[in-house]
């Protein structure tokens, strides 16, 4: 099999807990039980530092409580991007680093070359003994699922998949992408003088569509706003894997009109960013801000801080402050997804409004479609 493997040094154990409830800059709301099934609210701060390094005074901002004992390792398989996607996979594993900064454990990486050596890393990382495994994406969902079910006395969690029934030794932790992915929208259907824009899919699935009908409907409401019709084309990659692909896609809808491009694509969003550097127009970046990337093409970035998410609710669940069997649910009113700060792109007057917008969204007045039918509906009212 084709796995690479990472390991993190054991380091000193901080005394910290994973605080609960309230609305402190790391306070968190208690996950359900096996039996309560219902998505809860994690209030997750955006405050990892760069490569998920521990903050140097992370024992002094959090208040102390049970320390873990040693011996514990979590580990992680991430999909066939790897760890070098400059995307999700890459912030889930620096959310790793940072927990072994500030608790008593190792970490331990299994990049799989492909879809099918997710569950034998995941059957891997269990036989080692790791306390807690993480797989990340949907395309770990039924992987967990058997590894779940073949060593019932280990833990698993697993980044933006979920299930009807989730197992009573498993955490799920699913972003509302489509929140961020409104903001990136408006931003693209504010600043677009072609009147047209661009999306490229990894595949077409629940996840990725929560991106893309997200942004589509920014889209639309910039263009209301503008008095204009702006067209949106989608193009998938059906792979998360394929800076070629990617590259291609993006060639294609620059050719065909868009002026700006929006990627969920992990690894093949690289091949996104190239195209938008090589042809001198725009793109929106997904996950970590990744203007560095092509500076002066990246309008804005879409933000989804996983990291932050694998650090806080790996602590909270070795800590046993969050149980099993249940479903985390995570967006703006958790402070989990955002759009990057810096826009020297774009006028200050479109991102004062975009983030007037964000709190709207927070409040509850303004609702963003996460799929196609509620996309039509939003249409529709709007």
């Amino acid at each position: 099999m084709g796995f690479k493997k990472g390991i993190g040094r054991m380091l000193a154990a901080v005394a910290v807990t994973f605080l609960l409830c309230g609305c402190g800059a790391e306070e968190k709301a208690d996950a359900p039980a096996a039996e309560d099934a219902a998505a809860v609210v994690v209030d997750l701060r955006p405050t990892a530092p760069p490569r998920g390094q521990a903050p140097a005074d992370a024992a002094d901002s959090m208040e102390a409580g049970t320390a873990v004992s040693g011996g514990v390792t979590v580990g992680m398989v991430t999909g066939q991007s790897g760890i070098e996607d400059a995307s999700f996979n890459q912030s889930a594993w620096e959310g790793l680093q940072w927990l072994s900064g500030v608790m008593e454990c190792e970490t331990t990486l299994l990049e799989a070359g492909s879809d099918a050596e997710i569950g034998p890393g995941l059957d891997k990382l269990a036989e080692q003994g790791c306390s807690l495994c993480w797989g990340v994406g949907v395309n770990s969902a039924d992987a967990i699922l058997a590894a779940a079910e073949k060593y019932p006395e280990t833990f698993f969690a697993v980044v933006d998949c979920s299930y009807d029934t989730v197992p009573e030794n498993v955490t799920c932790v699913v972003f509302r992408a489509e929140e961020p992915s409104f903001l990136a929208g408006y931003v693209a259907g504010s600043v677009t003088q072609n009147k047209k824009v661009g999306f490229v899919g990894g595949m077409a699935n629940e996840v990725i569509d929560s991106f893309r009908y997200g942004y589509e409907a920014g889209v639309a409401y910039a263009a209301k706003q503008r008095g204009i019709t702006i067209e949106t084309e989608a193009v998938y990659a059906d792979g998360f894997a394929d800076q070629a692909k990617g590259r291609e896609l993006a060639e294609g809808l620059y050719a065909g009109g868009c002026d700006i491009i929006y990627h969920a694509a992990g690894e093949t969003g690289l091949g996104v960013i190239k195209a938008a550097e090589e042809q001198g127009q725009y793109m929106i970046g997904v996950d970590k801000d990744q203007s560095y990337l092509a500076p002066g093409h990246v309008l804005c970035s879409a933000l989804k801080y996983v990291n932050v998410a694998v650090k806080q609710v790996s602590e909270g669940l070795l800590r046993g402050n969050i149980s099993y069997g249940g479903v985390i649910s995570l967006g703006l009113m958790e402070d989990a997804v955002g759009i990057s700060e810096e826009h020297p792109l774009y006028p200050d007057a479109v991102y004062d409004e975009m983030l007037r917008l964000k709190e709207e969204i927070i409040a509850g007045t303004l609702t963003v479609p996460a799929d196609r039918e509620a996309y039509e509906a939003f249409l529709e009212a709007m």
